[in-house]
């Protein structure tokens, strides 16, 4: 998100987490838009998250310490090492994958020391979401080392049945592009009636 209304409209229906994009590239980038000023009127009680694809440490960081970011998801190539370290320094880490196959999978024990969370997500050639609905079967007997995200293409009708249906049990859903009017605007009325559907089950 990036929007200071769309941003404060969010925050009365008490989501887990807000995430913004610092990845240049994205036609959801924040860095030109978010304020700091908004981000401080986020509660405590929800995870202000900074998305970030091969970015340096430092600039992360001061990222974070701008935007007053308490969790950081990578969304790149970022190594274990990065991963401690940012971690190290206080904020919870969450690392995205895109499962393809029994490979994938393995990939994701290297940093199960390293991250609070993983994120799975629909393999694409380009980074971040793609929109495009993840083949959730691949999840069918692995049991992740850490608590997962689960995100890739969800959209409103998913809700009733996506946690039964999901072969593992989420810790969260990440939810983005099927609930904006543009991109970086959300659409309040279909994210409201979404979180209404999922904490009923």
């Amino acid at each position: 998100m990036r929007h200071h209304q769309n941003i404060l409209d969010l925050i009365s229906l008490k989501p887990d987490y807000i995430g913004f994009i610092f990845y240049p590239k994205s036609p959801r980038y924040a860095g030109n838009i978010l304020k700091p000023e908004t981000t401080a009127l986020i509660p405590e009680h929800i995870r202000k998250t900074g998305v970030f694809v091969n970015a340096k440490s430092e600039t992360i960081k001061e990222t974070c310490r701008i935007f007053n970011l308490n969790t950081v998801q990578l969304h790149g190539e970022e190594s274990t090492d990065q991963c401690l370290e940012l971690k190290e320094e206080g904020y919870e880490i969450i690392k995205a994958f895109s499962l393809k196959d029994e490979k994938d999978k393995e990939k994701t024990n290297d940093y199960k020391e390293v991250c609070d969370f993983f994120l799975f997500d629909t393999p694409t050639h380009q980074y971040g979401g793609s929109g495009q609905k993840f083949d959730w079967s691949i999840l069918a007997g692995f049991e992740p080392a850490r608590p997962f995200f689960l995100s890739g293409g969800i959209e409103s009708q998913d809700a009733p049945g996506i946690l039964k249906g999901c072969p593992a049990m989420p810790y969260a859903l990440d939810i983005n592009s099927r609930f904006e009017s543009e991109p970086g605007l959300k659409n309040i009325a279909a994210i409201e009636q979404f979180i209404k559907t999922i904490r009923k089950q």
